[in-house]
């Protein structure tokens, strides 16, 4: 192996080693939180909450794919040394964002006074005026964070994911702590819950901010757009745009949905079982996720060999998570007792479609992270563009014909992901291959 190679192995496995004790902690600040939101809002609440959540994280899918395009070009002009490049696409990336979110506040603040907000969530247990409330609330924080998480990219560039972990950690246990005050001063209010959950997003991601700029001071940005740099990154990030927009079908409709064909409640039992399956896609992220920026910087310097050898360990982690999603399918029923208490109910279907989910979710990023790090995604957006337009009519199906009830969401969500599943593996080994042979 390279001196660059086992350089970046060493930094990948030490990036996976402290995100690992901070995700500890994110997950466990997580999990003491959904009981207490649960007591504090009651099921109903809590399922509208869930499915509000849901449906304001589609901001995030309004950045014309710029987080993912950024992310590549900074990488690329780091592996040249080309670091005032960086900063300007840094620059350009940050007007144009903050441009966006001030357009986007603009357009939703308009917009929400004439959506009818009780027919979206299926509920009169709380008046249109406060649905509306919260939405304002709720976007208006999630806009500004649209703005500062960029330093998601930066920091995934620069090869230091495990401080994402660590912005999860701050946010996570803020938001805890302010769950905990609300539950012990106010009764359930959800414009309430809105403004902690926000003011815990932003203060985390403005935090890092403060470190990374300080740390880098050559990539600090001077707020303007140029011209050359914009079509880069719109070009770059255009595709992954389409990519966000076929997730967002496919990974963001499942609450609505539930909402809309089973009732609010039902939602509560299925982000049970998705947050405590969460664990296990936590973990696999950990392993997986910082290598995006690592297959980057090994493809552009041509560094095939470290690529499969990570390749294959990636496979190993991955027969590894079969016996984990295995034990946690016949011991979920229990946890789930033991953790929210015996009012939830949730069907041996739901548990088996979720553990599937997570398995093929694995799978599809194990080769998803290559394909990102270099840019050669048109393979995949095909597989998701076919996934988004089969999701929610086969959820329709399973759950009207074939009366599944919450578990036919869940396997419409599964079959969206299988082309993929076939896809990007073929397509990672067809690179590998032609990439050795020019070499």
């Amino acid at each position: 192996m390279t001196e660059t190679g086992t350089a970046r192995s060493h930094n990948y496995f030490r990036q996976i080693k402290g995100a690992v004790i901070y995700k500890a902690v994110a997950v466990v600040a997580s999990y003491i939180a959904v009981p207490m939101m649960i007591h504090y809002l009651g099921q109903e609440k809590f399922g509208i909450w869930s499915t509000l959540l849901s449906i304001i994280s589609w901001i995030v899918f309004f950045d014309l794919g710029i987080g993912h395009g950024l992310r590549n070009k900074i990488t690329e002009s780091i592996a040249r040394n080309a670091r005032e490049e960086a900063a300007r696409y840094i620059a350009s990336g940050y007007t144009l964002i903050g441009l966006l979110a001030l357009g986007l506040w603009i357009i939703l603040m308009a917009v929400s006074f004439f959506i009818p907000w009780q027919i979206v969530f299926n509920t009169n247990v709380l008046p249109e005026g406060d649905l509306r409330l919260t939405m304002q609330l709720t976007a208006s924080f999630i806009l500004f964070n649209f703005w500062t998480g960029l330093i998601t990219a930066l920091l995934n560039a620069i090869q230091k994911s495990s401080l994402l972990a660590l912005r999860q950690v701050i946010s996570n246990v803020l938001v805890l702590a302010l769950i905990w005050i609300l539950s012990r001063t106010t009764t359930a209010s959800l414009p309430l819950l809105g403004i902690a959950y926000g003011v815990s997003l932003v203060l985390a991601n403005l935090l890092l901010s403060g470190w990374f700029f300080q740390t880098y001071k050559d990539l600090k940005p001077h707020f303007s757009i140029e011209k050359q740099h914009i079509h880069a990154l719109l070009g770059a990030g255009s595709q992954f745009l389409i990519i966000q927009i076929g997730m967002l079908v496919i990974f963001t409709t499942d609450k609505l949905l539930i909402t809309q064909l089973i009732g609010p409640a039902s939602v509560t039992a299925y982000d049970v079982v998705f947050k405590l399956f969460g664990v296990l896609t936590f973990a696999h992220g950990l392993i997986c996720f910082p290598l995006w920026s690592a297959y980057a910087d090994a493809y552009h310097r041509g560094d095939m060999t470290w690529i499969r050898r990570m390749l294959k360990k990636q496979l190993w982690f991955f027969v590894a998570l079969w016996f984990f999603v295995g034990a946690m399918v016949f011991l979920a029923k229990p946890i789930i007792a033991l953790w929210i208490g015996t009012d939830i109910k949730v069907a041996d279907s739901v548990v088996l479609m979720m553990g599937i989910f997570v398995l093929i979710t694995a799978w599809n990023n194990i080769y998803a992270m290559f394909v990102n790090g270099i840019g050669a995604i048109k393979p995949q957006l095909y597989a998701i563009f076919f996934g988004m337009i089969v999701n929610i009519p086969l959820s329709i199906f399973f759950v009207r014909h074939m009366d599944m009830g919450v578990s036919g969401i869940v396997l419409g969500t599964i079959f969206s992901l299988l082309l993929g599943a076939i896809v990007l593996p073929i397509q990672v080994y067809r690179i590998l291959r032609r990439e050795e042979k020019i070499g």
